[in-house]
């Protein structure tokens, strides 16, 4: 990632001048994070129902990756471009201060810690969000925990809404060192199931200590083979065949998937596989994508600020170092979450 040439337009002197710019991480298409760049440009305006957030952190994900990179190609339409991105400015889960509220917001008012999701955005040092998407920042966290936190609604629905986890099931996560995988652990246990999570060797001792009942090592034990049999099994990893997840499950167990791998193509195959499977199948096979929702902040707001679910943040990098964070976060290096260091 680089900063552009400095020269400069008289509209964006005017605009320095005004002190109408922020910093920001730019992109203007779709490839690898070298296409980010840190500029400067206009501070965005809230809408009447909007909310202008100072951004303190960001949280970088797997998701902020595919967004950058525009695959698998099928996300493209419902992220606004199919031939260059429609949003320049990318991130989405953050934590900052209210800066100012549009006419029609009554919840919230400047000063206000807050955290929560928008659709692009976050990796700049003002984002516009809708009030309906930001909770207060919970009193227990710092901005850099709380911006880690809205990537916790993903297990959060998964395993509760679509999985339907109660107290005693036996629950497999699949990818238990992740983002999203370290919050599905803690989540599980926070609704008394046991936990049996795989990760690999070196995640062992850190998965433990998030709560996990027992640990499998992906490295030297086959989790399908020499296992017992769930209830529910969480995938975020997409890396074993729908065969292999049905195996692990008792007779009417349910299969909950975060990821659809790589391939937009293997995505949809495996989507229909999944509903065709559960129509004639005693075991239950469900994708799953995300809706955020203030409900469910305020849910992990209550979790968290009862000790019960807290963020494993793996690295942290500075606001010019975006490329680097997705880098780590796309290769799939990052052990638990990734924060943007934005404002202090």
């Amino acid at each position: 990632m680089h900063d552009p040439g400095s020269g400069d337009s008289d509209d964006s002197a005017e605009l320095r001048m005004s002190g109408g710019t922020m910093h920001a991480i730019v992109r203007r298409r779709y490839g690898t994070p070298d296409v980010l760049t840190y500029e400067e440009i206009a501070r965005p305006v809230p809408g009447e129902h909007d909310v202008l957030v100072r951004v303190f952190a960001a949280g970088a994900s797997i998701g902020d990756y595919h967004i950058v990179t525009g695959k698998p190609y099928v996300i493209r339409p419902s992220i606004g471009g199919l031939f260059r991105p429609k949003q320049q400015v990318p991130g989405s889960a953050m934590a900052g201060c209210v800066e100012a509220v549009g006419a029609k917001v009554t919840m919230l008012r400047a000063g206000d810690a807050v955290f929560g999701e928008t659709t692009s955005g976050a990796f700049a040092e003002y984002v516009v969000v809708r009030a309906d998407r930001l909770a207060s920042k919970p009193r227990n966290q710092s901005f850099e925990e709380a911006a880690a936190t809205p990537w916790a609604v993903t297990p959060l629905q998964a395993l509760r809404d679509a999985g339907g986890v109660k107290r005693g099931h036996r629950v497999l996560i699949n990818g238990a060192s992740g983002g999203v995988g370290s919050w599905g652990v803690q989540i599980a246990k926070a609704f008394g199931a046991h936990v049996t999570a795989v990760c690999s060797t070196r995640n062992l001792a850190r998965v433990r200590a998030l709560g996990a009942d027992d640990v499998i090592d992906y490295t030297t034990t086959d989790f399908v083979t020499d296992g017992p049999r769930f209830d529910l099994m969480l995938d975020t990893v997409g890396n074993r065949s729908l065969s292999d997840c049905r195996r692990v499950l008792v007779p009417t167990g349910t299969f909950v998937s975060t990821s659809g791998g790589k391939s937009g193509t293997r995505w949809l195959l495996r989507l229909a596989a999944m509903l065709l499977i559960s129509r004639f199948s005693t075991t239950t096979l469900k994708p799953f994508i995300v809706s955020l929702n203030q409900k469910d902040l305020l849910a992990l707001t209550e979790l968290i600020e009862a000790g019960k679910i807290k963020p494993a943040i793996d690295r942290r990098y500075a606001l010019r170092d975006t490329a680097n964070a997705l880098r780590h976060v796309g290769e799939g290096h990052a052990q638990g979450q990734t924060v943007i260091q934005v404002s202090s």
